[in-house]
Formats: structure tokens, C-alpha cells, sequence
């Protein structure tokens, strides 16, 4: 009988069954449980208005005194109505974002069918998108000094459903059966934009390559997220030379650190991570690009600030009660 199992997969599988390893969702469940429950009791009742609703430690019911309005604690988050306990959703997610693993052979790690795991990672990854700037804002730290920005080019498969093509000579593909992926046609390539200060990394990817408009969103999200914007420290390129900051250049030709001590070495490393991580998917549509490589950079952001599982757990939980 074939084996098809990923290597990488297929080790991790062998020791998960052998007992070196276990997944143990429930302490995470009562993380998610307790968050919510606290964020629900403190909210007024979307019925009539009442300030307060009760949450019990045994149940899972949160109902307002007045109306009797009910609903259950996971409401409107990813975990709602979902095949998969809230610990399995984070415990997925963190092998998804943290990791070199590919979603297939997290499938092999955990019980779920690959389309079943693969529906939840993405929605979890949406909730995390959505919900860091208001958990950033909470997390107490000093974000200050300059703002590395630099870019990089990413090529993206160009495919606009849901599923990556399978294969024809008319898409791109390759005429042997089985999966392929399409490397696209001139036009879908990408530039990713990344602006790094302190902990905080911000990366957003942009259909265009004119850097000069590209910088924009970027410079202000990490103004948004952090204290009042000091210097932006970029490359040579001329495109920067434009921007409408106080700003710094190095000349990566004559060296990677100039004497004042202007360097983009932070973005430069964040490429050094991000590129090896993106290459687990073998090819993505440029709205699954986008939202990767933001995740990765939300992501980074909390393990640099000493609150990755935490952080993860009120980013996905939090954002759906702004």
C-alpha cells in the first residue's frame, strides 16, 4: 500500500503515535472559554440593552436577566457551530503559522480531513488579521526609534477561486496528471512591503511596482499601531527618495550599515524568515498571498513582544466585539 504522507508529516505523525507527542486542546479550550465568557459579561445585551449578561462556569449559554436573550459563548467568533474544539483551531493554527508545515500534513498531525482543516486555519487567519490591531493596542510596551521599509518581489500563482488549478497546458500547468500549480502570467506577480520597528512588523502586499505608492499603507499602519512615526530608514531605490518623511537611506552597494547607523537589517531578516515560510504553499492567489504574509508579520510581532499564544487567543476571540 502507498504512503503519500509528506516526510516531514509522517515523522511528526510517528511520534504523536508512539506517545512522544500529544495534542492536548483543553487547557487552550478553557483559555478561549474564560476570555470569552469575561468579554460577554461586560457587554450590554444586543436585545434590549441591559448592561451586563451572565456567563456560568458550567454552562455554555450567555443570557441576559432582563430579555432572557440567549446565545452561546463562542458567537461570532471561528470556534462557533465548528467540527473542531477551540484548542484543536489555535493548536492547528500555531503549527500552521509557526511552522514550515504545510496544512496537509497538519492534517496527518490532527483528526480533521485536510478540507475540513483547511476551511478553519484560513478563517482563523482572517479573525487573527482582523483582530491585531485592537490586541496591539492593548499590550502594554514602548514601539519607538526608526521605521525599516524595504520590499521584495513574490510571485504569485494568479489563480482567482478558491482551489489552485489542477492542471492543462492552457492554464500553465504541466501535462502530466495530478496536482500543479500555475506560476501565472505577466501581471501577477506581487511586491510585498514590509515596515519594521521595534517588535513590530507590518507586511502588506501590493499589485503595482511603484514602491513609492506602495510605501503609503504600509508607513501608516505602523503609525497607527505604535507611537508618533520618527525617522523611515530605507534603501537607495529611487522611488523612496519622494517620500513625504523624515528619512534616512543606506547604500546597500557600499555597505549594509552606514556610519550614522541607518540600516533596513530588520526587514532584511523578516525576508530572510518570510520567504522559506511562504514557499510551504508551493504557489498562492494574491488574496492568499496578502493575507499570509500580513499574518506572518502579526505573528512575528507577538513572539518578538513575549505573547504569542495569549495574543494569538485575543486576536481571533476579541475582534468580533469591537
Amino acid at each position: 500500500m502507498t504512503n503519500n504522507r509528506a516526510a516531514l508529516g509522517e515523522m511528526l505523525t510517528d511520534l504523536v503515535e508512539l506517545g512522544a507527542i500529544e495534542f492536548r486542546p483543553e487547557p487552550i479550550d478553557a483559555i478561549v472559554e474564560r476570555r470569552l465568557k469575561a468579554i460577554w459579561a461586560a457587554r450590554s445585551c444586543p436585545n434590549c440593552g441591559e448592561k451586563s449578561l451572565h456567563a456560568l462556569d458550567d454552562s455554555k449559554r450567555i443570557w441576559c436577566g432582563r430579555c432572557d436573550w440567549k446565545t452561546t459563548y463562542t458567537r461570532g467568533t471561528p470556534f462557533y457551530d465548528s467540527e473542531l474544539a477551540p484548542g484543536e483551531f489555535l493548536i492547528a493554527f500555531i503549527l500552521y503559522a509557526d511552522t514550515h508545515l504545510s496544512i496537509n500534513q497538519i492534517a496527518f498531525l490532527l483528526s480533521p480531513t485536510y478540507k475540513t482543516l483547511h476551511g478553519c486555519i484560513k478563517e482563523t487567519e482572517s479573525a487573527f488579521v482582523r483582530g491585531f490591531p485592537t490586541v496591539w493596542d492593548r499590550i502594554s510596551q514602548t514601539v519607538g526609534g526608526p521605521t525599516q521599509v524595504d520590499e521584495t518581489q513574490q510571485e504569485c500563482s494568479g489563480y482567482k477561486g478558491q482551489d489552485p488549478p489542477r492542471e492543462g497546458l492552457d492554464r500553465g500547468g504541466s501535462p502530466d496528471g495530478g496536482r500543479t500549480r500555475w506560476s501565472g502570467e505577466q501581471g501577477d506577480e506581487l511586491t510585498l512591503v514590509a515596515g519594521c520597528r521595534d517588535e513590530l512588523r507590518v507586511v502588506s502586499a501590493e499589485e503595482e511596482t511603484r514602491y513609492d505608492e506602495e510605501l503609503g499603507p504600509v508607513i501608516e499602519e505602523v503609525d497607527d499601531l505604535s507611537q508618533p512615526l520618527g525617522e523611515v530608514w530605507t534603501d537607495e531605490l529611487p522611488a523612496y527618495q519622494a517620500m513625504d518623511h523624515d528619512h534616512q537611506t543606506v547604500c546597500h552597494d557600499d555597505e549594509y550599515v552606514t556610519d550614522d547607523g541607518v540600516t533596513t537589517n530588520q526587514v532584511e531578516c523578516l525576508w530572510s524568515l518570510i520567504q522559506p515560510w511562504l514557499a510551504k504553499f508551493r504557489g498562492l492567489s494574491k488574496q492568499g498571498l496578502e493575507q499570509a504574509a500580513r499574518s506572518y508579520g502579526f505573528l512575528r510581532s507577538l513572539n518578538l513582544s513575549h505573547a504569542p499564544v495569549h495574543g494569538i487567543v485575543d486576536c481571533i476571540a476579541v475582534n468580533v466585539f469591537r
